[in-house]
């Protein structure tokens, strides 16, 4: 999973690919911690979609743009349009059911 570096990189990264799948996040969140492991193995399964994560202390323009005022969240987007979001650690299947409604 590539880690966003700016707003730049995080509008190209949509702009560039039909569905993709944000995971907003910071170092210290505990339960960001605990989901970045389950996401990365789900990614493998989904190739069509881009999986990438955006940490929030660094890119809070990002963050804002969405609201997010709470972390773990993770957005998915088909086309550029948000479609799933979900908040907070949750156990692969059901993340994984947020995932594919990117496809």
């Amino acid at each position: 999973m590539d880690i966003i570096k700016n707003k730049a990189e995080y509008d190209q990264v949509l702009a560039d690919n039909k569905s993709v799948f944000v995971d907003f996040y910071a170092d210290w969140c505990g339960p960001c911690k605990m989901v970045g492991p389950v996401l990365e193995e789900i990614s493998k399964d989904y190739a069509d979609i881009k999986f990438v994560k955006v940490n929030v202390d660094d890119n809070p323009e990002i963050a804002q743009q969405y609201g997010i005022m709470s972390i773990p969240t993770m957005i998915g987007f088909k086309n550029g349009e948000k479609v799933a979001s979900s908040l907070g650690f949750m156990p692969r299947e059901e993340l994984e059911a947020v995932v594919k409604q990117t496809l």
